[in-house]
């Protein structure tokens, strides 16, 4: 079985070297390169193509966000967890807007973090629990009712609802609940790859990136309830 090959970006050399020796002890996990700033880590992710970059916020010469759109836009197949000390409210949706597949802070357990690799690297998002909290106050400050009064739906935003199946409709609400593939499958009795699939889908029509976008346009479209 092939190995999740991971690149570690962070300006603190003794990170770096613990969060390497932890992920080559995983079975299916192996650090390909450390870069101690953002310009370094953009630079190893074009000369190696790593699976998954585990990427500090804060660096010198280019930060983790900067980093983090610049490797996303350009190596799509490689997914970038934001793993850092820092749940300020304006790093965390940056970060997310900039592509990341989920941001952890640091107190993260060991099979926490090897875990959500493995997932990142499935196509899952992952968000730290206290993150997590943040996310969800956005989503219902954004699709409260004061907002809902404010928004009249389009009619592009019409189509973009009908245009989902009623499995699709399904498969985005358990989305919204936080489930990954592996669970959605389990719950609706589907293979994990037609999981997959119907993930895929969705993301096209809805026009989103990642399943965080997904799910903020489905709450902004009245599409699921939180």
């Amino acid at each position: 079985m092939s190995k999740i090959r991971v690149l570690i970006a962070d300006d603190q050399e003794i990170i770096r070297q613990g969060l390497a020796v932890i992920m080559d002890n995983q079975d299916n996990i192996i650090t390909v390169g450390q870069a101690s700033d953002g310009v370094e880590a953009v630079r190893m992710a074009r000369e190696l193509r790593p699976d998954v970059v585990l990427m500090d916020v804060k660096m010198p010469h280019m930060n983790g966000i900067q980093a983090t759109r610049a490797i996303t836009s350009e190596l799509p197949q490689t997914q970038v967890i934001i793993l850092t000390t820092y749940d300020i409210d304006d790093w965390v949706f940056e970060g997310i807007r900039a592509g990341a597949q989920a941001y952890l802070l640091k107190d993260a357990g060991t099979e926490d973090l090897a875990n959500a690799i493995r997932g990142v690297h499935r196509g899952e998002s992952q968000l730290d629990p206290a993150i997590a909290r943040k996310v969800m106050a956005e989503f219902r400050r954004m699709s409260g009712p004061a907002q809902i009064q404010q928004r009249t739906p389009q009619p592009a935003e019409e189509l973009v609802m009908e245009a989902l199946t009623e499995r699709e409709t399904e498969v985005l609400g358990l989305i919204a609940q936080g489930l990954g593939n592996k669970d959605i499958a389990l719950k609706l009795f589907l293979s994990e790859g037609t999981v997959k699939n119907y993930v895929s889908s969705i993301m096209e029509k809805l026009h989103a990136n990642d399943r965080t976008q997904v799910v903020i346009k489905a709450v902004r479209h009245g599409m699921v309830k939180l």
